[in-house]
């Protein structure tokens, strides 16, 4: 039971076929079944329930399934790893920052990382936080900021910072009025409000309103910070998005949410059980070393 061998039967499993497998493997169809009636003989046991067109996995071929997918998966990253302590760190990190503070939150990290490895090259993503989630599982990038929640058996996630939510308004609009520049969450009850899209963005501020025995009136849900402004300043109600939203606009009064404050927190996350690559390993360590320091 070899790597090579391993690798066969790993890509038979997939494909269920062996006329298939072959054809990806590149090679004819009868050393290939011969190598799998080797492994069944050397193992004692069988891998695979022979049907007419398809192949199906016993209980032990799919238990080889595992720990082989475990096995090309450590011997890959091993020699990814000799191979780059022979070149030095290099190669592309594909990210995404969620809009906010996220690429301020960022740009040290990868600032002071492109100083240490001057052999790498970041592609940058933007988009809210459920499209860099999308993004993740279909393999676009490998690494993210986004804001809370996040759903923790999929993603591994630490904090990397926050950021307080606040009420922006049209200057028109009978709160702007109140002295101070911070406003209790209770002012806001019957309010329309204007809220970010994400789903679980809307579940943390309907918690927020219930500690207060209050019921928030969303009347629009956006993504883009760029037409909060837009739509507070027409009147159309408040809206309540983290303050790296505001843009200078006359027209807009920015409070902040208080009584206790109100937060965004924003996550650095990937994929769990999906093997990353030793320079995005690299990475991660780098913006943990980055958070605790």
């Amino acid at each position: 039971m070899d790597v090579r061998t391993l690798y066969y039967f790993v890509t038979i499993a997939e494909e269920l076929n062996i006329t298939k497998a072959a054809e990806k493997l590149c090679m004819s169809q009868p050393p290939l079944s011969n190598q799998m009636k080797m492994l069944e003989e050397e193992l004692d046991t069988v891998l695979f329930i022979r049907g007419k067109r398809h192949l199906q996995l016993t209980e032990s071929g799919k238990l080889l399934y595992r720990h082989a997918k475990e096995i090309l998966s450590l011997v890959n990253k091993t020699a990814e790893e000799i191979r780059v302590m022979g070149k030095g760190i290099h190669g592309k990190i594909s990210i995404g920052l969620v809009e906010g503070s996220a690429p301020i939150i960022a740009a040290p990290w990868i600032e002071e990382f492109l100083k240490q490895h001057h052999n790498v090259e970041f592609t940058i993503v933007d988009g809210n936080s459920d499209e860099l989630i999308a993004k993740l599982r279909s393999g676009l990038i490998d690494l993210a900021v986004i804001t809370s929640p996040c759903d923790n058996t999929l993603l591994n996630s630490f904090k990397v910072g926050q950021e307080k939510m606040n009420a922006f308004m049209s200057k028109n609009h009978p709160l702007a009025s109140l002295l101070g520049s911070t406003i209790d969450l209770a002012m806001l009850k019957d309010v329309p409000l204007i809220v970010p899209t994400r789903e679980s963005t809307n579940t943390m501020i309907y918690k927020w309103f219930k500690e207060k025995h209050l019921e928030p009136n969303i009347v629009c849900k956006m993504d883009n910070y760029l037409d909060v402004a837009a739509l507070a300043g027409r009147n159309i109600g408040v809206s309540l998005f983290p303050k790296t939203a505001y843009i200078n606009n006359p027209e807009i009064v920015v409070k902040e949410i208080e009584n206790p404050a109100r937060y965004i927190e924003y996550l650095f996350v990937w994929l769990k059980n999906k093997p990353l690559s030793l320079l995005n390993e690299a990475f991660i360590d780098h913006v943990k070393f980055s958070v605790n320091n």
